[in-house]
């Protein structure tokens, strides 16, 4: 009787599984005696479910697992003059910052007299809050109730302000000046980093904003308590509040309102800080000119050409996402 040889579905030597069109093992060359009508059974196709028990190991991935990866689907493609043109808010807001500390060191030098500071201020303060409630009346009226309510916090505010003179006039005498303008530099540097560039908001300051905000009137409070009089103190402290609270706010209304009005405000918050350093120190002009033209220029260009190395993929593997919607149920993506 002649005896039927055996047929292996797998390398006897190595564990090999052998597939159907396969006669020898690639890894030994061991020579498989396929029959016709001995194959193995034919697995369910795979599906990408957790629930389900399937005859594959946790970790397997079909041919078409790939076929929904997406690269850089998020991607922004920049354009050169609009990112320019976004890059006004940076520059607006170090603009400030310059125009300050020289109207600070304007006031220490006795360059600049109190009294004319809180006028202008006033005035100018005036001026912005009469654009500030014509243009937000054409998007949302306001009631004569609501100014007068805004008018009688300004004057119980300043009121307040004027009341606590006197003790921001004392508060570091004991400090040495190389620690106050150590520590004036760090709370600007933190206002600078923390200011709520992105922000849409024209009426409230919110965080990390308000963290921004909170640093700029601390270094003024600090470079305030340098002068000797209580009128020193007040008008600086009074044109803080308006430089740092409230500009903010107007600075996001035209930008809003109009382009080319945003650019014209660029301009002009930089040829007044030039104009105001220029009598104290020539290189600081030089560096903020250039500094001024590195973040305005170079920055955008930089930012479209590392564009290129950008790599974000997007697939099956994602977590799902939850997208909520007011007063309807959850929809996960």
């Amino acid at each position: 009787m002649e005896r039927m040889p055996t047929v292996f579905n797998y390398c006897p030597r190595d564990g090999r599984p052998f597939r159907v069109d396969e006669q020898i093992c690639p890894l030994c060359d061991f020579q498989s005696l396929h029959a016709p009508w001995i194959q193995s059974p034919q697995k369910a196709p795979w599906r990408k479910l957790l629930y389900v028990r399937q005859d594959y190991p946790d970790n397997y991935v079909d041919d078409t697992f790939l076929e929904e990866l997406q690269k850089n689907a998020n991607v922004r493609q920049y354009e050169y003059w609009s990112v320019v043109l976004e890059s006004t808010i940076i520059t607006q807001h170090i603009s400030s910052i310059v125009i300050f500390v020289a109207v600070f060191i304007y006031l220490l030098n006795k360059q600049l007299s109190a009294h004319a500071l809180i006028i202008i201020g006033t005035a100018a303060t005036a001026i912005g809050y009469i654009f500030w409630d014509w243009s937000n009346t054409m998007l949302t009226p306001e009631s004569n109730f609501q100014r007068r309510k805004i008018f009688k916090g300004a004057a119980l505010f300043f009121l307040t302000l004027l009341g606590l003179t006197p003790i921001l006039k004392t508060l570091t005498v004991t400090t040495s000046p190389d620690t106050i303008w150590a520590l004036t530099v760090i709370l600007f540097l933190a206002n600078l980093s923390f200011h709520d560039y992105g922000s849409d908001n024209r009426r409230n300051i919110k965080y990390p904003g308000s963290l921004s905000t909170n640093a700029a009137i601390f270094a003024s409070v600090v470079l305030a308590s340098r002068f000797e009089t209580n009128l020193h103190v007040f008008g600086l402290m009074a044109f803080a509040v308006e430089w740092f609270a409230l500009f903010p706010m107007l600075r996001r209304q035209v930008r809003s309102v109009s382009i080319r009005g945003n650019l014209a405000l660029t301009i002009v918050l930089f040829l007044t800080a030039t104009t105001l350093f220029t009598r104290i120190s020539a290189a600081i002009v030089v560096i903020y000119i250039l500094g001024m033209a590195f973040v305005t220029f170079v920055c955008p260009f930089w930012l479209i050409w590392i564009q290129r190395y950008k790599n974000e993929i997007h697939g099956p593997w994602d977590e799902a996402r939850p997208k909520i919607q007011h007063g309807r149920s959850v929809d996960y993506n």
